[in-house]
């Protein structure tokens, strides 16, 4: 038999849909299961945003479109990052749409990274930052984000993980999975960092606009920070639209020219159609309140669960308050389990799905990931179980 890449053996597949495939194959049996596993928002998309979509398609829009994104799009991404960020890009040069945001990771990564390099990556983080670094021949070094830091690395950290083949550095805020973000100072620092050992930073902002406390700051915002910084983000979880796969690369211009190359090779471009509904979203100001209604739903199930973690009062169940995203990484180091042991328990004997703490680095052992992109009813159910699972722990 021919040989295969080997570097997918350095790979596990996604805890959170392995998860999610367990969950439906139970439904399937006729087992109720509360799912709190999946980081897809629970709202539909708005139906304007739908409706923009039907009438690019009637109009025409169903062939292929520019590989650097429509001209459109790309102005309301200059202007969202404006609006929402402060910092400015060029929309002809600075700006790539791209098949959401895991594809725009992929494409700034290939665009800077050369085989053997090594990229500092924060744990606990999304498994997709690291596994996308191992595709593409690169090394991860793990920078230990502990839960008695706030899940941000101490800065020490930075240095101690750095070498002389360091080109990367990976942030992820407000994080999957623990909903942490720095302050502007500590990004201020980092970025100095950056700049004083030559390093890129790639900044994954997806749910960027979505946090409960001080507004987090974009690591492009920086002073200074342009130059070395490449963006990416989605309108998958701020505009309910995970399914519609868009999102866009911001960084410098030769970057772009890099990735742009890249994209020609991997998808040729995002459907028109999409990117029509995509750049109407970003811009029309009653979308802007619907999803500032979604992003205060979510904050409403925050406040339910530490309230509910109050009235309950159990020891073996520590929450800890998101700053942002829209999970709580609950933290069941007092069972002395395994993540994965827990899971599995919790699903099998009180029907909630969850996703283990370890599938995030070695860092998130103890810890569980539960969503609050779920109903308010799910949520509480949901939790109200976990409770009553570790309290019969002995």
């Amino acid at each position: 038999m021919p040989a295969y890449n080997s570097q997918f053996d350095l790979i596990r597949q996604s805890a959170t849909v392995a998860m999610a495939d367990r969950i439906l194959a139970l439904k399937a049996g006729g087992k109720k299961v509360v799912g709190l596993q999946v980081g897809d928002p629970d709202f539909e998309t708005p139906p304007a945003v739908m409706d923009a979509a039907l009438k690019a398609m009637q109009s025409g829009l169903t062939h292929y479109g520019p590989s650097r994104g429509d001209p459109d799009l790309r102005a309301a991404v200059a202007q969202k990052l404006f609006r929402d960020e402060g910092v400015s890009y060029n929309p002809d040069s600075e700006i790539l749409i791209t098949h959401g945001g895991i594809h725009a990771y992929y494409l700034a990564m290939q665009s800077i990274l050369n085989p053997a390099d090594d990229v500092l990556i924060p744990d606990p983080s999304w498994a997709t930052h690291s596994n996308m670094v191992i595709m593409l021949r690169g090394n991860v070094i793990r920078v230990p984000a502990p839960a008695g830091n706030g899940f941000v690395p101490h800065f020490d950290s930075w240095l101690k993980a750095l070498t002389p083949k360091t080109r990367v550095i990976v942030l992820n805020y407000p994080s999957n999975p623990t909903g942490a973000y720095p302050s502007r100072e500590y990004l201020q620092k980092l970025q100095d960092f950056a700049a004083q050992h030559h390093l890129w930073i790639v900044s994954d902002e997806v749910y960027g606009s979505l946090y409960y406390e001080a507004k987090p700051t974009s690591a492009a915002a920086i002073e200074g920070a342009k130059e070395r910084t490449l963006l990416v983000n989605s309108l998958s979880k701020s505009y309910a639209m995970t399914g519609w796969r868009v999102g866009f690369l911001a960084a410098p211009a030769t970057v772009i020219d890099n990735a742009l190359k890249a994209g020609q090779n991997s998808i040729t471009c995002v459907a028109p159609f999409i990117q029509k509904a995509a750049a109407f979203a970003l811009t029309d100001p009653a979308i802007q309140e619907v999803t500032a209604n979604m992003r205060a739903a979510y904050g409403r199930r925050r406040e339910l669960v530490i309230r509910l973690s109050h009235e309950l009062e159990c020891e073996k169940v520590k929450v800890i308050p998101p700053q942002g995203a829209f999970y709580f990484f609950l933290d069941l180091r007092a069972l002395k389990m395994t993540s994965i042991e827990m899971c599995e328990k919790i699903l099998d004997e009180v029907g909630v799905g969850l996703v283990p703490g370890s599938a995030f680095g070695e860092q998130g052992e103890g810890f569980i990931r539960m969503t609050i992109a779920a109903s308010d009813e799910e949520v509480e159910a949901g939790f109200r179980k976990i409770i009553e699972w570790a309290e019969k722990q002995s």
